[in-house]
């Protein structure tokens, strides 16, 4: 049999998540909505696009430039403390 290059098709089906945001982060959300439908130019558009729209692209671009979780998600991980190390831990 023939061996393809694509073997496993990954599972891309979007996941709801439901949040609450605080007022002041929501305020904020809305305002970058209204700034990114202005453009480069900074001219007001008439689409301002639904904040909840933006919340997957800002997530996925702070994990992008995250410089420990990509080390990390790499498998170049520092040496974890062993459990029951930490400050919380019993004696």
């Amino acid at each position: 049999m023939t061996r393809l290059r694509i073997s496993v098709i990954p599972d891309s089906r979007p996941v709801k998540l439901t949040i609450e945001l605080p007022a002041e982060i929501h305020r904020d959300l809305i305002l970058y909505a209204e700034l990114v439908s202005r453009g480069a130019a900074g001219e007001p558009s008439d689409t301002i696009p639904d904040a909840a729209r933006l919340v997957p692209l800002m997530v996925g671009r702070f994990m992008e430039t995250d410089r420990v979780f990509q080390r990390q998600r790499r498998g170049r991980t520092p040496r974890a403390k062993p459990v029951g190390s930490g400050p919380d831990s019993a004696p």
